[in-house]
């Protein structure tokens, strides 16, 4: 439990995969996700996993290139990450001193860069916050092993004292901001049309072998959208899909592109397509979503299609966020919600 009386700052260390910061660095990008063995991961992958991704990636990278100069050049992750620290840093320091980092898995900042910013700061007490709601191997776990990784390099010449918020993908004020976004988006629609719009729950997919192992993404990702639709007290016809297949491996399903042609063949002409297992806007949501996806509806008779904004920046969700760390700092729940603003 923190001590209010002491001034010992606590370091949060915002988790998240990453993006090219410039076109230039989409190629390296790639290939740093596809050494990762929580990503290719079967029967002696580990043999030419590095040639294997320096193919895949050499291979990937024009066509991403594309992808990434139709919406602004560059991934725009690190900026919102970055943003989200400062406005949860802010917050925390109502009721301690806290300093709020950010972790990319595979790009900048990594983590091998914030652990020296918090070797200078002097911090010996840290908090991993994920921004990967929903637990799975391939997110929190890889970024955890990747912590501890370069932690375990550093030996004896830093404690750290590490305790890790595995996830919250019931967490109702975190589910109140996502209610908040998709309420937002239906207000684009004319108000006699509501109503009669389907909300399109969009996951990034996993494989098929990450389900049958155990991971609890994808009954997670249900969880999710079952409580989404309970708080926010939806009475429209509702889809969860999934997005992003790589490879030839079997992948969660229905895929939403697959999903948005069926509903249009049974007659839905409106439907508001929500990133459910995105914390912000990125590739996936920005030119998946927002324009390949939206070309399909298009194709297949959809006279209405909208995509709900990222959470962003959102109040609730930063709200949210602050609320997780002073539950695992021991600062009690009346003080949490005062530091609220409640």
């Amino acid at each position: 439990m923190v001590n209010q009386g002491k001034s010992e700052k606590i370091g949060v260390v915002l988790l998240n995969l990453g993006g090219p910061d410039s076109l230039d660095a989409v190629e390296p990008f790639l290939f740093n996700l596809f050494s990762d063995p929580d990503i290719i991961d079967f029967p002696g992958s580990f043999l030419f996993r590095k040639r294997l991704a320096k193919l895949i990636s050499t291979r990937r990278s024009p066509m991403v290139r594309k992808q990434y100069e139709k919406i602004g050049g560059k991934s725009p992750l690190k900026d919102h990450t970055l943003k989200q620290a400062a406005l949860l840093e802010e917050k925390l320091n109502e009721r301690f001193p806290a300093k709020v980092y950010a972790a990319m898995r595979y790009w900048k900042p990594s983590t091998e860069e914030t652990l020296d910013e918090i070797a200078k700061e002097g911090i010996k007490r840290v908090i991993l916050l994920p921004l990967y709601p929903h637990y799975s191997k391939a997110t929190t776990e890889s970024s955890v092993k990747e912590w501890e990784k370069q932690l375990g390099k550093r030996g004896n010449e830093m404690q750290i004292e590490t305790t890790l918020v595995e996830s919250y993908y019931d967490f109702p004020h975190y589910v109140e901001a996502l209610v908040e976004r998709i309420n937002e988006g239906l207000e684009r629609f004319p108000e006699e049309i509501r109503q009669d719009t389907h909300l399109v729950f969009s996951a990034h997919g996993t494989p098929m072998k990450l389900v049958r192992q155990g991971d609890p993404y994808s009954g997670h990702i249900k969880e999710t959208v079952d409580a989404i639709m309970r708080l926010g007290a939806y009475t429209q016809a509702s889809s969860l899909c999934y997005q992003s297949k790589v490879g030839p491996l079997k992948w969660l399903t229905p895929s939403t592109p697959d999903t948005i042609k069926d509903l249009a063949s049974k007659g839905v002409k409106h439907m508001v397509v929500i990133p459910v297992a995105f914390a912000s806007d990125h590739l996936e949501t920005l030119f998946e979503l927002g324009i390949e996806y939206r070309h399909v509806a298009s194709e297949a008779g959809v006279e209405q299609y909208e995509v709900t904004t990222g959470l962003n920046d959102s109040p609730l969700f930063i709200d949210a966020l602050a609320r997780l760390v002073f539950e695992k700092a021991g600062v009690p729940e009346a003080a949490g919600s005062a530091a609220a603003g409640e």
